[in-house]
């Protein structure tokens, strides 16, 4: 099996090759660099793999929730190269790839995952170790203020992202997690990883239904004006 993966999502660049369970990838710390980095990085992961565009079986994308302009990009390019090698696209929750680099690096069994969404709100989704040690969303993945994230029911929480960052008070104020890695960003290598699984279990498909998710796209609408503000949602894999 020979998967290219691409991610984007957050100031962080990379792309990788999975072929047989092992993973090569280029990686980058570059803010707004990506769409000139992009297409070297594909070019040069597949030269450290020896492989051509034609031989690869698919494609795996972190499809949000982060930066618009960067979801667009890494979504744009995996559309354009499935399209032209005939292959289909697996599409991969950028925060649980952030989950699951804690999960395997730090040994974490539950993860809150928190990017900075701008406009005092926080991408957030809860993650639990699973089988193989994939990362199990807990609930929705959504995007909140800082305040209202949704909380676990038990205790010892890992934390990973930049909202750590940005609302770290705020949240603390919520959820004390045990540990906090918040200079963490996704990588390719993971979504690759992910996108096997997801290949294997049927998860793959045309380029033109590979998309982005914003989690803003997904609007639930209150009642009413003292029913509380808006709250955006997504379920994993919708």
């Amino acid at each position: 099996m020979k998967i290219l993966a691409l991610e984007t999502a957050t100031e962080a660049c990379s792309v990788a090759v999975w072929v047989d369970d092992e993973v090569i990838e280029r990686y980058e710390l570059a803010p707004r660099r990506h769409a000139r980095l992009i297409l070297p990085m594909v070019d040069a992961v597949l030269a450290d793999t020896g492989i051509q565009r034609r031989q690869l079986d698919a494609l795996a994308v972190g499809r949000g929730p982060g930066s618009f302009t960067g979801l667009r990009i890494a979504v744009s390019v995996a559309q354009g190269l499935a399209y032209a090698l005939d292959i289909p696209v697996v599409t991969v929750s950028t925060l649980a790839v952030m989950a699951r680099g804690v999960i395997l690096d730090h040994g974490c069994e539950r993860v809150a995952v928190a990017l900075d969404a701008r406009m005092h709100e926080v991408y957030w989704g809860l993650y639990r170790r699973g089988e193989d040690d994939e990362p199990q969303l807990e609930g929705l993945e959504g995007v909140y203020p800082p305040g209202q994230v949704p909380l676990p029911d038990d205790p010892d929480w890992c934390a990973v992202g930049g909202g750590w960052t940005a609302h770290g008070e705020v949240l603390r104020q919520r959820l004390v997690p045990v540990a906090c890695w918040d200079g963490i960003y996704p990588r390719a290598g993971d979504v690759a990883a992910m996108g096997a699984l997801g290949l294997q279990r049927g998860e793959a498909r045309p380029a033109e239904q590979a998309l982005p998710v914003y989690l803003r796209d997904r609007v639930v609408n209150t009642p009413s004006r003292t029913a509380g503000p808006e709250r955006r949602e997504a379920r994993n894999g919708h």
